[in-house]
């Protein structure tokens, strides 16, 4: 019998689930977004920040400079991690990689590594207080600030993993018209070398420049221990040449993509979900997952985005508790992480609806 809608939204909340692509600034939920305007005397209208219709990608980092201008204090970073880590557990996500540019206020006391300390607190608390979930830290470089800070980000990254193994990568992201990201790939072969996984986004834009960055980095790092963010455009080998052999050099590498439907959705990088590229990839077996990218601003959730894909690509039950289990091959997180969440996996699989 054919499951409605609301029996297909219920299982995907109760499946259990891995985010690999959340953004701390714009993974608010509303509650949180009142506790942060009331902290900081905002007189934003709360319906101003966030999405509900779509917009040009370039709108997005105009919401997320607004967004950021909330987060001023190591309090406001503590509630934030604290009140995402509590939502992402109550929709079942098991494993949740959190990343975020750390900032320097000095009208705060807050520097780039107390930004850390301060996210890497709330985690511990949350562990603490028995929070089902394992959440570890990418520290992000923001390619509109430049080298120096992209070494910074890594040396903090380096000296945090260190001490607890919380932090475990670098993430790469922000405007994607600002900048070249192949004058970052020494950045990346440094933190590879010092053992810290990256998470790239590559491949945003169908863009000449977005072309020509992605297979620069792809070209020298595609063997290093990566995943692409969005990665929207190198799925379109079939209708554009010049995205052939980059896009066979990631199915070649098995290189995990992180799919975000809702996000690409909403900035018009995808103009419609038939044709949004996890099917492609899924088609082919290659390790695509599924994320929510900032759920404040686009207003959606983790489950929400597996229904999406579920109702839209005709995806069973069975197919679906597969894909989870297949999901854990792609976080940053130690072997031994990876086999307890099998484990786990297995058992509350066995809890879910039959097909």
């Amino acid at each position: 019998m054919k499951m409605s809608d609301l029996d297909l939204q219920k299982f995907c909340h109760r499946l259990p689930k891995v985010e690999l692509h959340a953004h701390l600034n714009t993974t608010y939920s509303l509650r949180t977004l009142r506790l942060l305007l009331e902290s900081n005397n905002g007189s934003e209208n709360i319906e101003d920040m966030y999405f509900t219709t779509s917009h040009p990608i370039a709108e997005s980092f105009k919401l997320f400079t607004k967004i950021q201008s909330l987060v001023t204090t190591p309090e406001d970073v503590y509630i934030l991690t604290k009140s995402i880590i509590e939502e992402y557990a109550e929709e079942n996500v098991k494993y949740l990689e959190l990343r975020s540019t750390p900032k320097h206020i000095p009208s705060s006391g807050m520097t780039k590594e107390v930004y850390l300390r301060t996210m890497i607190e709330a985690i511990k608390d949350s562990e603490s207080e028995g929070y089902p979930i394992i959440v570890r830290i990418l520290v992000s470089i923001d390619r509109r600030q430049g080298l120096e800070n992209a070494r910074v980000a890594v040396d903090l990254a380096e000296k945090l993993m260190n001490e607890d193994n919380i932090v475990v990568g670098i993430d790469f992201s922000g405007d994607p018209e600002v900048g070249d990201a192949a004058d970052y790939i020494p950045v990346f072969l440094d933190a590879a070398k010092r053992k810290l996984k990256l998470a790239l986004h590559l491949a945003e834009l169908n863009k000449e420049h977005s072309f020509q960055e992605t297979v620069k980095v792809l070209e020298q790092c595609c063997d290093l221990p990566i995943r692409i963010g969005h990665g929207t455009f190198l799925h379109h080998a079939q209708q554009n040449d010049k995205w052939s052999a980059l896009a066979n050099l990631v199915y070649t590498k098995k290189i995990p993509i992180e799919a975000c439907i809702t996000s690409n959705l909403k900035t018009e990088t995808v103009h419609c979900l038939e044709q949004h590229h996890f099917k492609y990839w899924k088609d082919r077996g290659h390790p695509v997952i599924l994320c929510a990218d900032g759920k404040g601003v686009y207003n959606t959730s983790l489950s929400q985005e597996y229904f999406l894909a579920m109702s839209a690509f005709q995806l069973t039950q069975q197919e679906l508790k597969d894909y989870v289990v297949g999901t854990l091959d792609s976080i940053f997180g130690s072997d031994e992480i990876k086999e307890e969440l099998r484990t786990e996996f297995t058992t509350l699989m066995s809890t879910l609806p039959s097909v």
